[in-house]
């Protein structure tokens, strides 16, 4: 077990980056799921940017890497161009 009052200040954040991170990660799931389910191109072309944004910041901020925000990007437009 950590002694040093850095090192317990460090667990501490640790873990609530760790949850924040989990619960953003989970929540851009939840919206690629809707998305990826919605049968009507013209609702799924307005969810669509919403959804990259998320995606992107997420890339930004490192909770994903930039090329699976990349080809999560790129096979969402190719579906929505499908329908």
């Amino acid at each position: 077990m950590a002694y040093h009052k850095s090192a317990l200040k460090r667990i501490r954040q640790n873990e609530v980056k760790r949850l924040n991170n989990r619960y953003y990660a989970k929540t851009m799931r939840n919206a690629l799921k809707v998305l990826r389910h919605t049968t009507d191109k013209e609702e799924a072309s307005k969810m669509y940017p919403g959804v990259v944004a998320m995606i992107d910041k997420l890339a930004k901020h490192n909770i994903i890497h930039k090329n699976k925000a990349s080809n999560l990007k790129s096979k969402l437009a190719l579906q929505i161009n499908k329908m």
